[in-house]
């Protein structure tokens, strides 16, 4: 935070998300730390390539304004993420009950003998998505580093475990497989058989059936023939 005798400016610098081809915002919290109307402008080294709302305005006794700037979006990354752009903010004391159609470019002139407070600041770009930071020291406890200060790449140990697992998990499922194709197989025999008992069943059923009913007709043909030879021999 900045601290001047009108007001306090909070953050000290304008801090973006960098992130290209999106636009990237930031805001200032200006405080007015008297009892009198304080007029504002805020300038900037680029202003094609920023928006500030409002750009002017009046900051009331004892009360908070805010200013948004937005930083437009950005075909390429500066180098090294450095962004030499610069922004002023100037306040002065304004006539009590002052709106901002009161506001004049001559308020802000030194040369007026006017009192004109300062501010300012940088721009500073921050990473949109920050790397994930790397740890000094392997999970072992080993140092990263070799006996003669290189930096030793993790990578091989790494691939060598990968090819390790992947061989353990083929050679796994090679003998599930097996097993489930041996179990597939038994049950097709098993179902083939019982298939084969249950159509022997049937046609012993078949026999059975058909042999009831002759012994049932050849009853019936030697009743007839009693009741027919006897009746001749009545008469």
């Amino acid at each position: 935070m900045s601290t001047g005798d009108f007001l306090n400016l909070h953050p000290a610098e304008l801090k973006f998300p960098f992130e290209l081809k999106k636009q990237s915002t930031c805001s200032l919290q200006l405080t007015n730390k008297t009892d009198q109307y304080i007029a504002f402008k805020v300038k900037t080294t680029n202003p094609k390539k920023y928006c500030v709302r409002p750009n002017t305005g009046i900051v009331l006794p004892r009360s908070v304004c805010n200013v948004t700037v937005t930083m437009q979006a950005q075909k390429e990354a500066p180098l090294d993420m450095q962004c030499k752009d610069k922004f002023l903010l100037q306040a002065v004391i304004a006539p009590n009950g002052a709106t901002n159609k009161d506001i004049t470019a001559n308020m802000f002139n030194k040369e007026e003998s006017n009192v004109v407070e300062e501010f300012k600041l940088r721009v500073v770009y921050i990473p949109a998505n920050p790397p994930s930071p790397v740890p000094e020291e392997s999970e072992e406890g080993s140092s990263p580093r070799g006996e003669d200060g290189s930096l030793n790449s993790s990578w091989p140990d790494v691939t060598t475990r990968s090819v390790e697992a992947n061989q353990k998990l083929s050679s796994e499922s090679m003998s599930i497989v097996s097993k489930l194709t041996d179990e597939k197989t038994a049950a097709l025999k098993q179902s083939k058989k019982l298939q084969q008992e249950l159509e022997l069943m049937r046609k012993e059923a078949v026999k059975s059936r058909a042999g009831g009913y002759s012994i049932i007709f050849m009853v019936v043909v030697g009743i007839l023939s009693f009741v027919v030879g006897y009746l001749i021999k009545q008469k």
